[in-house]
């Protein structure tokens, strides 16, 4: 198990601090429980006793008579009371038990317990629950392994894999943290995904937000995944599925789409006019949390390469809390424009410098950019083509790199 101290970073400082509620959220099985243990394993170094653990899981079936808020805060409140000191309350995939946020509320102001979730549904911190506790809680997005942690983890298997053995997997594969632990091949590898995917379309998805048809949810999904990267309308949708003799209203399409950013299988990205820095309302893009569930699911990675590049790009950037956006300057568009308090970065994504025309194009479009901030170019090209202040890597180097 590796330590995955990019989350825990932004967790340590506020561990042992009750007041607060540790809320991790996130794509199922990308390695939220995982977490929980890593939490736990810290607080021992503390001194803390794992006698003052409490831990469920509610994806335990033994559970479910624990998923009435009421029946569930009896319990552990009777629980709390029989222990000595500070509890420590871990909380797996909560959003399992209906308003399960009265629960914690009451647990949270009446008794002395440090309390941890994991949720696999950002509706969980819409409405009642956010305006509750305003301000009492921290969120922690949890992502698929990013590419140093699956070289980390994977080595540990196979430890005589090279870097470009390792990228290619991981190109292919994603980075599901499961698929780490075991030596599977090709075809298990994606019958797991494909298990998975299953999963949040129906549990995640279909029955979270009570929709009726999945045929279209999946014809949605699949014209999402072959689009990563490419801006688009729930209205290009719709044009599109009617070419297909199927009708679907652009508002039952976003409808849809929401329901999938709300189960973390995509992250919506937004348009930026970067000399007016402001928002552009139409077309946005969209990325996949693990572009192993498009190998899975769709295929065509390695045909699609420059695409799933740029997936890799984007998610690298959220994982380090850089708010993302895709830049336009001009006619020119700018793939990514990545902000972080007072940082800014911009990135361009290619498969390969092969021709004059496409240097230009990709440095060029940096070029009119009238400020000092870096300015990347990424591409699967061994050579540096570094030039005017821009900075060009190979992208493994990039999503390799201890910072920028």
């Amino acid at each position: 198990m590796i330590t995955r101290e990019t989350y825990m970073k932004k967790i340590r400082g506020f561990l042992d601090q009750p007041e607060l509620v540790k809320i991790m959220t996130g794509l199922r099985r990308s390695g939220k429980s995982v977490m929980l243990e890593l939490i736990k394993a810290e607080l021992l170094t503390r001194g803390i006793s794992k006698d003052q653990f409490l831990s469920y899981n509610f994806e335990d079936l033994s559970l479910r008579r624990l998923k009435d808020p009421e029946v569930l805060h009896d319990h552990i409140k009777a629980k709390l009371d029989s222990l000595p000191g500070r509890a420590y309350l871990f909380l797996d995939e909560l959003q399992e038990v209906t308003d399960w946020e009265s629960c914690v509320n009451s647990l949270r102001v009446n008794s002395d317990v440090d309390i941890y979730i994991t949720g696999s549904n950002a509706k969980m911190l819409a409405g009642e629950y956010a305006t509750r506790l305003s301000g009492r809680y921290i969120e922690v997005k949890i992502y698929p392994f990013s590419f140093a942690e699956f070289c980390q983890a994977t080595r540990e298997i196979t430890p005589a894999l090279s870097g470009q053995e390792l990228f290619t997997r991981y190109q292919k594969q994603g980075g599901m943290p499961f698929l780490t632990t075991l030596e599977l091949t090709e075809a298990e590898a994606k019958r797991y995904l494909q298990d998975l995917y299953a999963s949040v379309v129906i549990k995640d998805i279909m029955k979270r937000n009570k929709f009726r048809d999945v045929d279209l949810l999946e014809r949605i999904i699949t014209y999402v995944m072959a689009n990563i990267s490419k801006t688009f309308s729930a209205n290009s949708i719709s044009d599109f599925f009617k070419s297909e003799r199927r009708t679907a209203a652009p508002e039952t399409i976003l409808n849809y789409l929401k329901g999938c950013e709300n189960a973390y299988l995509f992250e919506k990205i937004r348009r930026l006019d970067v000399p007016g820095k402001k928002m552009l309302q139409l077309n946005e893009k969209y990325y996949v949390t693990d572009h192993g569930l498009r190998e899975a699911v769709y295929g065509y990675n390695e045909r699609d390469i420059e695409l799933v590049l740029e997936n890799m790009v984007c998610l690298e950037l959220l994982r380090r809390d850089y708010q993302v956006s895709v830049g336009r300057v001009g006619d020119k568009e700018i793939d990514f424009v990545a902000v972080r308090g007072e940082e800014r970065l911009y990135v361009q994504v290619c498969y390969l410098l092969a021709e004059e025309t496409t240097i230009q194009r990709e440095f060029g479009v940096l070029r009119d950019i009238p400020d000092n901030f870096p300015k990347y170019v990424v591409s699967l090209d061994e050579v540096d083509m570094s030039r005017d202040g821009i900075r060009h890597d190979h992208i493994r180097d990039f999503l390799l790199a201890e910072d920028y």
